[in-house]
């Protein structure tokens, strides 16, 4: 692994695709021709301030399609990329929370941290609104204690349930401990976090008949720290420190033997962004390695995090075509919605986002057929990933979306454009089904029995030494529309 690694096309193409949503050849030889290097590439795509835009709106069905559309429309694509994977990282949903405001405020908060330092970023989400009414901060009182955020923060956002070695990373007494500091959150009709002191618990007796419950400690058992009493995060009277507090400690959780200890938080965030970005079940020597190079476990820069695994070898090793011993990701129903409108060049309809063809669904509608509505995540667990994202009925639902694009007709950008994305003075069937594979960025993925269907499929099984004539309209518009929504429709294209 190294960052001066030049760039091959096909790994500058995967870069992109991994990065953003599709590649185009245009944009793939830029990048190569102005960035040669993995490193020089990988500090172009992260070398941006995030921007402020939260998807206004009353409804869910507002925020969801501005935040489509603007995904669509963004150039910087690694930003939105980001943000979806903390979407899912910090999973909130509108069923629960039921208010477009406070998930709208959630996007631009994950907008803000997406590549920024992450221990500040758990601080964030630690008092964000959305969140606070998602897993129950809100119903948190010293009386009645809720644990769900103190479970979900070490669980889901930070530790995990269990170290790499198998070892548990806390026990029930670390979640009720840090239900504790959390009692007597609430935030205003502004959605602005604030402290009820009356109902936090101080560490004293909460009635006049009830024992006091003891010193605020965390971490007694697990963690590897030093002091068997435990790690305090008594911070009163300054009280509304303690979430802040309890943070720090977590993020000096360790594990492994003593000598070799690792930082528990850093390699699960690895892992997980590992995932999400190169491919399923990383090894531990590329979390280990991208970890230590990047220095993520005591700077907490995201940024430097990514960077490291956009050079690192294992990530370009599934940029090759799908195999016995590839490790492919399959593509999120956002991802291949977006990136499909973006390889070519459409956008969708009015503010309700509908595609301008075939059955006129709403992109929401499309979306929610495929298995994924944003600010609808199934639960605190997010989206279940990869395979999970294909069944007989996600399937179906994602080649509606490919018929319907390509029978959207018009003059503007809603339309599929066939004579502005391809050459159609073509004649050879061979090259017509490398063009549109190379336009939707897999024509080194297609293997040649894939390509000879599709041939077959042009020429009517005439075969390869049959010729195309596309000034025919009525045999472009049949032939050539449909063979792009079969590509769009080919196992190979749905995946990274």
């Amino acid at each position: 692994m190294s960052e001066s690694t030049p760039l091959t096309f096909a790994h500058a193409r995967h870069l992109l695709r991994r990065s953003g949503f599709g590649a185009t050849a245009a944009d793939t030889q830029d990048l190569l021709d102005r960035f040669g290097t993995r490193g020089a590439a990988a500090d172009h795509l992260l070398d941006f301030e995030p921007t402020r835009f939260k998807p206004g709106g009353r409804y869910t069905e507002d925020i969801h399609n501005k935040w489509v559309k603007y995904m669509v429309k963004t150039r910087l694509q690694l930003q939105e990329k980001l943000v979806l994977f903390w979407h899912d990282h910090f999973a909130t949903s509108m069923a629960k929370v039921d208010d477009a405001d406070l998930m709208s405020k959630q996007n631009r908060v994950l907008r803000q941290f997406c590549k920024g330092h992450f221990r500040d970023f758990v601080k964030a989400i630690n008092k964000d609104a959305a969140m606070m009414e998602f897993l129950d901060t809100v119903r948190n009182h010293k009386e009645h204690p809720n644990e769900n955020y103190a479970r979900e923060l070490q669980e889901l956002f930070t530790l995990g349930v269990k170290d790499p070695l198998g070892n548990p990373n806390y026990d029930q007494d670390d979640i009720v401990q840090i239900a504790r500091a959390f009692s007597g959150w609430d935030y205003d009709h502004h959605g602005t976090p604030y402290l009820n002191e009356y109902d936090h618990d101080l560490g004293d007796a909460i009635e006049e008949w009830s024992p006091p419950r003891g010193p605020k400690v965390i971490f007694k058992t697990r963690g590897g720290f030093a002091n068997p009493s435990g790690q305090s995060f008594d911070m009163g009277p300054s009280y509304e420190l303690e979430i802040d507090r309890i943070i720090d400690i977590i993020f000096l959780h360790r594990y492994g033997p003593a000598g070799s200890q690792r930082s528990t938080v850093a390699d699960y965030i690895a892992q997980r962004l590992i995932t999400y970005f190169a491919h399923p079940s990383p090894s531990q020597s590329f979390v280990h390695q991208v970890v230590d190079d990047s220095g993520f476990a005591s700077q907490w820069d995201l940024g430097a995090l990514i960077k490291q695994i956009f050079v690192h070898d294992d990530f370009y090793l599934s940029a090759l075509p799908a195999g016995a011993t590839t490790k492919k990701s399959v593509k999120w129903p956002i991802d291949y919605v977006v990136g499909t409108l973006r390889l070519l060049h459409m956008k969708l309809r009015s503010k309700y986002q509908y595609v301008n063809g075939g059955s006129g669904d709403d992109v929401r509608t499309q979306l929610s057929n495929m298995g994924q509505i944003l600010f609808e995540p199934p639960s605190v667990f997010g989206w279940d990933w990869e395979t999970s994202w294909l069944s007989s009925s996600t399937l179906l639902a994602r080649y509606h979306f490919a018929r319907d694009l390509t029978a959207a007709r018009g003059g503007g950008s809603t339309a599929f454009r066939p004579d502005r994305l391809l050459d159609l003075s073509m004649t050879d069937p061979g090259d017509i089904v490398d063009a549109v594979a190379a336009l939707l960025g897999i024509d080194d993925q297609l293997g040649s029995a894939e390509r000879d269907a599709l041939i077959d499929y042009l020429t009517d099984g005439a075969g390869p030494d049959a010729t195309i004539d596309f000034s025919d309209g009525a045999l472009r518009e049949r032939k050539l529309n449909g063979l792009v929504a079969t590509v769009l429709q080919s196992p190979a294209y749905q995946l990274h």
